[in-house]
């Protein structure tokens, strides 16, 4: 089932958006050579609560951190530790806020330091192929249209999109129907209707698109051990086109 919010329903949701908005720019500031990424993490959960809000992720499955910190090979679901982040790496953070009764969910792959140019040209692709998949948020398109952006912009770029995890709804629960791939076909799938919140999050590789799972039950890597990069937010789908709640305002 669809769920369809109404404007008191997005009013709510837009207060945990901006928390989730305010506390990546917080992160992006704390965010250099030498810090932990449990560090990071205390960072994030401190700014929540302070706000009013819970993490989303943390206890969620029995996940253990209040942010997901992802480097380099590592897809998503990176658990913060005592790794300190050097000198050309690159970051993912991952967050949602709960609030009112509501989610929100965005990421951002950060630099740390100088990073290869390989590496900068891949994270901005990451972010090319969410605004493209933006542009197409409109109802009467399809959940194919969005797929199908996404992987255009990564593939003709020389990119691969990894195609085992989504983007979803979101809104009382942190994942909600539909599911929202990555790869698709224009004109295919369900139809996109006005009311409806979808985190959108492209998880690009500079590989193969192959991932797997380490033994901690959670952190995603590539397979060939080559850098992935994700960018994501949560888009209302208003009856005039696509509001990002989680961009900065």
């Amino acid at each position: 089932m669809i769920n369809i919010k109404s404007s008191e329903e997005i009013r709510l949701m837009q207060i945990a958006a901006d928390i989730a908005s305010e506390c990546m720019a917080l992160l992006e500031k704390n965010i250099k050579v030498g810090v932990e990424t449990k560090e990071l993490d205390k960072i994030a959960y401190e700014f929540m609560l302070s706000k009013g809000a819970q993490p989303s992720f943390k206890g969620y499955h029995g996940y253990p951190g209040s942010i997901c910190a992802s480097v380099n090979e590592e897809v998503v679901h990176g658990i913060p530790s005592e790794r300190k982040l050097k000198d050309g790496d690159i970051v993912g953070i991952d967050l949602g806020t709960y609030i009112n009764g509501f989610h929100s969910d965005m990421a951002r792959t950060f630099f740390v330091g100088d990073v290869s140019e390989d590496a900068r040209k891949l994270v901005e692709c990451a972010k090319s192929c969410f605004y493209e998949a933006v542009s197409v948020m409109y109802p009467d398109n399809r959940l194919g249209d969005i797929g199908y952006a996404v992987q255009n912009m990564a593939e003709s770029n020389g990119f691969s999109v990894v195609r085992t995890l989504c983007g979803h709804g979101i809104g009382r629960e942190m994942h909600e129907s539909p599911e929202v791939l990555n790869f698709g076909h224009k004109g295919k799938g369900l139809r996109l209707k006005a009311g409806m919140v979808l985190a959108v999050e492209p998880m690009i590789n500079i590989g193969k698109h192959e991932v797997i799972q380490l033994a901690d039950g959670w952190t995603i890597t590539t397979k060939d051990k080559t850098l992935s990069a994700h960018y994501e937010n949560t888009v209302y789908i208003s009856s005039e086109g696509p509001v990002i709640l989680t961009e900065q305002r």
